[in-house]
């Protein structure tokens, strides 16, 4: 692989907190408030949206970035929030959304460095329109208001023991209900037991901290995952993959409430996860490295291995989350070898056919009727969604690129190595 936050004010920031995240997507519109959009799977329901540019054709405006960065771009309302990194320091950006001045910078860490083709600005923001959290690969996490203030800062290794990953930690935190969720799972360059946070988003304390054993072995335990929220009438789940298992979480107390085995049926020593899992309706999508990526069916309690297993794929990603509106599952793999199966019995309905040759680390995005994918040397393939495989238009910004698309307001965000562009006119 190659080049890859006094008690008044808590209280404050509590209620505005609690207020917005109960909220929920639903109640997003066309911000993108985390890495996978307003409804956490990777799609969108804007229409209109921009079907070619260059570098300077269909381009509101870009602003030149001192690096790259496997992080995306989130939105809310007039401002854009972006994790920077400078080859020795980590920042998080505020940008005015029409013109991408920058309007403020917030320190976050030192310590960038390189761990392959990541670097340590890889975690995406999370924002509920009040305020933003962003987690580093140096496993800093920090709260900021919409003005730029810091409200609180942890140092997570500090507290629980240094991150031990092969190729650094990357994980973004899920916002859902009034709390952050972070994860860490790990394992190849450590002894400590993987485990899972939920951490109050107003003051920055642990609400509660449980372990996720593995029998995973040497890099496989390392997930590089971000945790995802089963929505489900049996009760909310916070979904966790890596360590060869995924997981079903109770928000309130971090219960392990089911776990299926099968991410590494043959227990390699490399199995290690960077694909995050997809939820969408009642089933759980579960990448792991290639083969195989399983769907499973929500309401599981205890193991569950033999029994909520839908269907298997063996062709699926090693590092884009795949995407799907329900009825189709678009995969597209790290060498852009896409496939289109049907998302409730994984029968194929059309693949493999090859997109651009690239390396693709972007994940999809599903909006317009198409489907956005961005490979490492910059190209952008719109592919039309639904049962027929066509490219409708190839867009080059010619600039290496680890990040996936955002979308808002009629407008696309794509950040290359040494630009960040708005695509298109907003709305």
């Amino acid at each position: 692989m190659r080049r890859l936050l006094a008690f008044s004010a808590a209280m404050l920031l509590a209620s505005a907190t609690l207020s917005q995240a109960v909220a929920g997507p639903a109640d997003e519109g066309d911000n993108w408030p985390n890495w996978r959009g307003p409804s956490r799977d990777g799609s969108s329901a804007e229409t209109g949206l921009p079907l070619e540019w260059t570098t300077t054709e269909n381009i509101a405006w870009s602003l030149e970035l001192d690096s790259w960065s496997g992080s995306t771009p989130i939105i809310w309302g007039e401002t854009v929030f972006l994790s920077v990194a400078d080859g020795e320091s980590l920042w998080l950006w505020a940008l005015n959304r029409d013109s991408g001045e920058k309007l403020w910078q917030g320190f976050l860490s030192d310590g960038d460095h390189t761990e392959r083709k990541q670097n340590m600005s890889s975690p995406s923001p999370v924002t509920d329109g009040e305020h933003v959290w962003i987690m580093t690969g140096t496993g800093i996490l920090k709260a900021f208001d919409f003005e730029g203030n810091e409200r609180w800062s942890r140092d997570i290794p500090a507290d629980y023991g240094d991150f031990g990953l092969q190729w650094g930690y990357a994980s973004s935190p899920l916002l859902y209900d009034g709390a952050l969720y972070v994860q860490v799972l790990h394992g190849m360059k450590t002894d400590d037991t993987p485990y899972v946070l939920r951490i109050d988003p107003a003051t920055g304390k642990t609400v509660w901290k449980v372990e996720r054993p593995t029998e995973a072995i040497m890099e496989s335990p390392d997930s590089y995952t971000t945790p995802a929220l089963l929505e489900h009438e049996d009760g909310d789940e916070i979904i966790i993959t890596g360590g060869d298992v995924v997981t079903g979480h109770d928000p309130a107390s971090g219960e392990e409430l089911w776990r299926l085995d099968g991410l590494n049926p043959d227990n390699q020593r490399n199995y290690r996860i960077v694909a995050s899992p997809l939820i969408h309706d009642d089933i759980i999508y579960a990448p792991t490295r290639e083969r195989p990526l399983l769907a499973i069916r929500a309401g599981g309690r205890g193991d569950i291995t033999e029994t909520h297993r839908l269907w298997s794929f063996n062709n699926g990603p090693d590092v884009p989350t795949p995407v799907t509106d329900g009825k189709y599952f678009y995969s597209i793999n790290d060498k852009g070898i896409a496939y289109c199966l049907d998302a409730r019995t994984g029968e194929n309905i059309y693949g493999p056919v090859r997109l651009a040759v690239a390396t693709y680390s972007g994940s999809p995005v599903l909006a317009d009727g198409k489907i956005y994918i961005t490979n490492e040397d910059g190209l952008t393939s719109v592919m039309k969604a639904g049962p027929e495989f066509e490219v409708l238009a190839e867009n080059d910004l010619g600039d290496y690129t680890l990040s996936s698309p955002a979308i808002s307001d009629g407008q696309i965000f794509i950040r290359t190595a040494s630009a960040l562009y708005a695509i298109g006119q907003r709305r």
